[in-house]
């Protein structure tokens, strides 16, 4: 058996492992040379990214991957049928976000080479986005409850000393905010585990949507429950979003990146366990408290982005507005999905579609008020002014950032909000105007900003050149945007309607796991 043969095979393993072993030997890399250690970061991400995308190439040519870590055949749970080892699953939808998250990652440590440079104690910064990206890949392929929360934690623990890695009283402040939030999420989340568990005796997902009669229970409803509101908390909508812009404006924006993608994989495992292990049992209060509370944080997200001075602070606003669009169509497939008109389907493609667009739209808007910081030192509106003579590309890359985030064409935000707006309006018309009009002020407070930060006379103060190392990751994402705003139509049948099929199809979801 070859090397090439033997990466295939084991792909969903790897993608797990690869993050986690550079995560521990980043640290004793690090002895030899700070060369050396940057260098072997980029590399384990690197492989972890042609893992990814070849799961994903993989699957879509309609090969989904099963792996059951410990047994002897890692195609089967186990070898007495009993699900009870740790499993990995890889169909379209698991496979399109671990490549969404792994390639953002990647160019996150990209951007972190010259970012950081200079900074103490960067073994245990890459220790800690490693191990960072690597829980998020066992959110992304994870088949049981348990490790699950194992994932979430690790990804909780490590988003938060990255928040508080600078040691800062404002990031130490920061931190805390996120580690109470988290932990509360934690403690729903096992409670709900706990209680399914306790109505099954296993923790496998498919076992468990296998095993659920036509009709909920009291406690199959109430662990729903539990666990959908665990995943709420950790992606930070309203009304526990009060983390996120202390956290954004605190940690260095590449990490900030990163956390995004964080945030909308809870999103993720809320389809997720909502579609394949729960099905036609979800009851519509779950759908409307998503939608309700997506468009409460489109307008709380929007209201608060207006005052703010601080770039940084005011991007964690604007990420608030943009999970609730995701949030919207999360909600409205929840509520339609049964519906013969086809509104629930309609929904679940905006939201996986928005969720694409949302981590790559907020990834170059985060990395270029991160290049304005390391140019100039400041990040707050009145301190820069007319950047665009300094750096006509820096103003490019901020401008297609805004207009795509304000859902205009012909770039990426456009699709996947229109087809949000048309889904929603078919429910309630009041949360579909609340979407849009969160959309228009969005754009108003971002023309304000770049008509600030980058028109008017030239800036005047010390202003460093943008390392190459910085600029190649937002000009892919501003690439990758454009790409799909012109292709919308192709991103939907090869991506987001695969994934969405994935969803929805619990038999082939249960058979390929049991």
């Amino acid at each position: 058996m070859t090397l090439l043969s033997v990466f295939l095979e084991d792909t969903t393993a790897l993608l797990v492992a690869l993050p986690l072993l550079g995560a521990f030997s980043a640290p004793l890399v690090g002895k030899v040379s700070a060369k050396a250690r940057n260098l072997w970061v980029i590399a384990i991400m690197a492989l972890a990214e042609l893992a990814a995308v070849s799961l994903l190439v993989d699957v879509l040519g309609g090969n989904p991957h099963f792996y059951a870590v410990g047994a002897s055949d890692p195609a089967l749970p186990s070898a007495a049928g009993f699900p009870f080892r740790i499993v990995l699953v890889a169909d379209a939808m698991s496979a399109l976000v671990a490549a969404l998250a792994m390639t953002m990652a990647l160019l996150s440590v990209i951007y972190s080479l010259r970012y950081e440079s200079g900074n103490e104690g960067l073994e245990k910064y890459y220790s800690l986005v490693l191990l960072l990206a690597g829980a998020m890949m066992g959110l992304c392929l994870t088949g049981d409850f348990f490790t699950l929360f194992v994932f979430l934690e690790i990804a909780s623990i490590s988003s938060a000393g990255l928040i508080a890695f600078f040691s800062s009283a404002e990031s130490f402040e920061a931190a805390f905010k996120y580690m109470v939030v988290s932990a509360s999420g934690a403690l729903f989340l096992l409670f709900g585990v706990g209680m399914l568990y306790g109505q099954y005796g296993m923790l496998n997902m498919a076992s468990i949507g296998d095993s659920m009669a036509a009709q909920a229970t009291f406690v199959d409803l109430a662990a729903l429950s539990l666990l959908v509101s665990a995943l709420l908390l950790k992606s930070g909508s309203v009304p526990v979003h009060m983390w996120k812009p202390d956290a954004y404006q605190e940690a260095p924006p590449q990490v900030v990146v990163m956390l995004v993608s964080f945030a909308l994989l809870s999103l993720y495992l809320i389809f997720r366990i909502c579609f394949s292990v729960f099905g036609a049992m979800v009851f519509p209060a779950i759908g409307w408290t998503v939608a309700i509370l997506g468009a409460l944080s489109i307008f709380v997200g929007v209201v608060m982005a207006v005052p703010q001075r601080n770039l940084r602070r005011l991007i964690g606003y604007a990420a608030i507005a943009e999970i609730g669009y995701v949030m919207l169509g999360v909600g409205t497939s929840l509520l339609a999905m049964h519906d013969s008109t086809g509104v629930g389907m309609s929904s679940m493609h905006g939201g996986i579609f928005h969720m694409l667009n949302d981590a790559i739209d907020m990834g170059l808007l985060l990395l270029v008020v991160g290049a304005v910081t390391y140019a100039t030192k400041r990040q707050e509106l009145d301190q820069v002014s007319g950047l665009a003579h300094r750096s006509g590309a820096l103003a490019a890359l901020f401008l297609i950032g805004v207009l795509s985030i304000a859902g205009l064409p012909p770039l990426n935000g456009f699709a996947s909000k229109v087809i949000i707006y048309e889904s929603v309006f078919r429910i309630n018309p009041m949360l579909s105007v609340i979407g849009i009009l969160g959309s228009i002020m969005m754009l108003a407070v971002f023309v304000k900003i770049f008509a600030s930060v980058f028109l008017g006379a030239p800036y005047k103060g010390c202003f460093r050149k943008i390392p190459r190392s910085m600029l190649i990751p937002m000009v892919v994402l501003a690439v990758i945007m454009i790409f799909i705003g012109l292709f919308p139509g192709l991103v939907l049948e090869r991506l987001v309607f695969p994934a969405a099929e994935a969803l929805l199809n619990q038999e082939m979801y249960f058979g390929g796991v049991l």
